[in-house]
């Protein structure tokens, strides 16, 4: 039997509950170093020891974090879908969590990338990436983040992902950062969309459902009606 295609997009709503901030929240990171003095290729090219530093901050931050109930529920679909996820989020939580298939928008935070060769990425073992760390061609390594004013890489390969949707899950996201949020204009007609987010969300030309629950609670409820017998049958 061949299983529906299932599309996660997730956001940063999904880490927070695992107590990962972002940017637009009160008392985050954000607050003490703002994003144009650490999250852009001009600030590294300014401080590049105060990018690393932030990042640092976020990565121990990562390295703290558990998975949540949202992060499981959607591992554990995995099992009755061809499912694949598209985030915004650069911890490794759906990883940890069990699932296999993530492709990361915006880079990931566990990982440093060569600033000779961006192709060149390896992992971040612990907390720090400290200046002097170099790539295997010797030059200094970066976060392998996607910094505010640099492409998306992966853009295209997530719009493909999108476009052979059957179910399209978007959790955890306002879909007002773009261009990621435009994503969910890329599905193929027939393609069923869900949005679980306790705020209001609009969707401009899209009929979607919305389940008004944050992440941990609505996407085990929602895994749950999606599977016959629940995500644990």
């Amino acid at each position: 039997m061949v299983r529906q295609r299932l599309v996660v997009f997730s956001g940063a709503g999904v880490s927070a509950e695992s107590g990962l901030r972002t940017f637009r929240d009160s008392g985050g990171l954000w607050e003490e170093f703002p994003l144009e003095e650490v999250a852009t290729p001009e600030a590294w090219a300014r401080d590049p020891k105060r990018v690393l530093h932030f990042y640092d901050l976020r990565r121990a931050q990562v390295l703290a974090a558990q998975p949540n109930a949202a992060h499981e529920a959607i591992a554990r679909l995995e099992q009755h879908f061809d499912l694949h996820i598209i985030t915004q989020n650069i911890d490794d939580l759906h990883e940890r969590a069990g699932s296999t298939r993530v492709l990361h928008l915006h880079g990931e935070v566990r990982k440093a990338r060569s600033t000779a060769d961006p192709t060149l990425v390896v992992p971040v073992n612990g907390p720090s990436l400290p200046w002097g760390a170099s790539c295997p061609l010797g030059s200094q390594l970066r976060p392998h983040i996607v910094w505010f004013g640099e492409e998306v890489p992966l853009m295209a390969e997530a719009i493909r992902i999108v476009q052979r949707a059957d179910i399209l899950l978007v959790v955890g996201t306002s879909l007002q950062v773009y261009p990621a949020a435009g994503l969910v204009h890329a599905t193929a007609p027939g393609c069923v969309t869900y949005v679980v987010d306790p705020g209001s969300v609009r969707v401009e030309g899209r009929a979607v459902t919305h389940v008004k629950r944050t992440a941990s609670e609505g996407v085990p409820w929602l895994a749950d009606r999606l599977v016959p017998g629940g995500i644990s049958g």
